[in-house]
C-alpha cells in the first residue's frame, strides 16, 4: 500500500520533527540534514512496499533512525580499542546505575520545570560535544537510540569489553561536565 501523502507533503509534515530528532542524535546540523533527506529519499524509493500497519510517521522515523544507525557503523568502520578501564573505583554497578558510594549529590533542582529542563538539555549537548567521537556515539545509541550493548557492539564492530569501558568513561566525562557547567556554576 502506498502511503498517503506525497514527498513534498512529507516534508512539510515531517521535515523539521527528522531534522530536530537527527540533529539531538549526530550535533552536526549540516550531517543531520543530509540524514533527513536520507530518509525522504529512501522513503520514497520504498513507498511501494509501504505496509500501513503504522503511521507515516512511524514508518519515517523508523527509516531515519536506521539511517542514523548506519551512519555510527560506517564511521567506526576503524574503530578506536581501549585496552582496560581506568583503575579508578567501579562507579557502576552490573544494571548501569551509579554504586551508592559514588552517586552524584541530590542537584536539588525541580525536572518539571520547563526552563530548567530546557537549559539540561542545552548543557547535556554542550557536554555530549566534548566527548570522544567514539563515547558520544555510544552514548546516543545506547540513552537516546535505546540500543542494547550487543546490538551496539555490533553496529560499531567493538568488543563488549571495549564498550563497558567507552560507556563508563562516557558517564564519568558527563558527570563532570554537567556539574562543572550547570549544577556548581
Amino acid at each position: 500500500m502506498k502511503p498517503s501523502l506525497q514527498a513534498e507533503e512529507w516534508v512539510d509534515k515531517y521535515g523539521d520533527l527528522l531534522y530536530n530528532y537527527t540533529v539531538q542524535r549526530v550535533s552536526d546540523k549540516g550531517l543531520a540534514e543530509d540524514i533527513v533527506q536520507d530518509t525522504f529519499l529512501s522513503a520514497w524509493k520504498a513507498r511501494e512496499t509501504y505496509k500501513s500497519d503504522a503511521s507515516e510517521k512511524t514508518w519515517l522515523f523508523a527509516i531515519c533512525k536506521n539511517k542514523i544507525i548506519d551512519h555510527y557503523r560506517k564511521k567506526s568502520s576503524s574503530p578506536i580499542q581501549y585496552a582496560e578501564a581506568d583503575n579508578t573505583s567501579n562507579f557502576f554497578d552490573e544494571a548501569e546505575h551509579w554504586t551508592r558510594e559514588d552517586q552524584p549529590n541530590e542537584w536539588g533542582i525541580n525536572y518539571q520545570q520547563p526552563v530548567e529542563t530546557k537549559e539540561f538539555y542545552s548543557i547535556l549537548e554542550y557536554c555530549k560535544k566534548k566527548l570522544q567521537d567514539m563515547q558520544r556515539n555510544v552514548f546516543v545509541m545506547k540513552y537516546m537510540e535505546d540500543l542494547s550493548a550487543e546490538e551496539i557492539c555490533k553496529v560499531l564492530n567493538i568488543s563488549s569489553s571495549n564498550y563497558w569501558v567507552i560507556i563508563h568513561r562516557a558517564k564519568l566525562q558527563l558527570r563532570k561536565c554537567i556539574e562543572l557547567n550547570w549544577i556548581n556554576s
